[in-house]
């Protein structure tokens, strides 16, 4: 395969992988149903509580409103609490509830288990080709987040 057909076919691949494991995954999930954006700003705010509106917005490449507006869905959804911030009463923090920090343990165990059971049936040599892949996939990202960063 020629670097011209490449990126197409990894797109490809890569993106029905994801949506294939989204929706194994939603099968038997209890609660309302996320998009993408919303699960993006939970996760962010997971991992750095306390984290402002503004702050995810520039962290998700969104815009401030964007975000605003997630945010107010996640919160009605019981999923994301704001605070005044400590130094501007008119700033919000974010926090996530602990429905939402349980959501995404059982969610991210859920994904886990699948991708293992279904790397678990690969051959040998299906499993030193992507493990032979990582590396370079790795430094794709990498490249991918650096240019989104300097645009």
């Amino acid at each position: 395969m020629g670097t011209t057909e490449l990126p197409d076919a990894l797109t490809s691949v890569l993106t029905g992988i994801q949506r294939l494991v989204r929706r194994r995954l939603r099968q038997g999930l209890t609660g309302p149903r996320l998009r993408g954006a919303q699960v993006e700003l939970l996760r962010l705010v997971a991992a750095n509580p306390g984290i402002g509106v503004s702050a995810a917005a520039k962290e998700l490449y969104l815009a401030g409103n964007s975000v605003s507006t997630l945010v107010n869905q996640l919160t009605a959804a019981g999923l994301l609490r704001r605070e005044s911030g400590h130094d501007d009463r008119r700033s919000a923090r974010l926090l996530p509830t602990p429905q939402a920090e349980a959501r995404l343990r059982a969610w991210d165990e859920r994904r886990a288990a699948l991708v293992r059971e279904q790397v678990e049936r690969l051959s040998e040599e299906d499993l030193a080709a992507l493990a032979a892949a990582l590396p370079a996939l790795r430094r794709l990202a990498e490249s991918l987040h650096e240019e989104v960063e300097t645009a």
